[in-house]
């Protein structure tokens, strides 16, 4: 079982994921694509890990999002957080030419996976087009990541101020 949960800032979207990943499994994995690259990111992600508990499985996983998810075992229940941190990661990387391989084992594992996995992701696509090419870039990544990986899975959600509208269920 694979859903995305994608949604704006702000709009619930990691709550909703814990949430669910807590009612199927009493140790959820989370699997974070953050780095603390200053004081401000290493409190966030400090915070973030108290306010999950103790209970909670974690991979930090920057890059390498297939091998994450290959080596979950059927009765794994992860949470990706996020694949828009994971897009910037690479295309912001020293090596961004990376990004069309890992993209696609990425993919193809998440088709292979029996584990159940939330993936958590921020919609990007719904305002102005960016005037900058990385920024027009990873607008562009981000759409067509989420095309591919809504096309996979088997539910979709779209969150709102809170509030789950799920957009696919298979």
């Amino acid at each position: 079982m694979i859903e995305l949960v994608v949604g704006g800032a702000r709009s619930g979207k990691s709550r909703y994921a814990l949430k669910a990943a807590e009612a199927l499994s009493p140790r959820p994995v989370f699997v974070a694509t953050a780095t603390a690259d200053d004081a401000a990111m290493e409190a966030r992600i400090r915070r973030h890990r108290e306010e999950r508990g103790a209970h909670w499985g974690l991979l930090e996983v920057p890059f390498d999002l297939a091998s994450a998810i290959r080596s979950a075992v059927p009765e794994d229940v992860m949470v990706v957080d996020c694949l828009t941190l994971w897009i910037s990661n690479w295309l912001c990387s020293a090596d961004p030419g990376g990004w069309p391989k890992e993209r696609a084992a990425f993919l193809a594992a998440l088709t292979e996976t029996r584990s159940k996995v939330f993936l958590v992701s921020n919609e990007v696509g719904m305002g102005v087009v960016p005037m900058g090419k990385l920024t027009r870039e990873f607008v562009d990544q981000s759409g067509w990541l989420h095309q591919d990986v809504a096309a996979l899975a088997d539910r979709v959600t779209l969150m709102h101020f809170g509030i789950p509208t799920l957009i696919k269920d298979i």
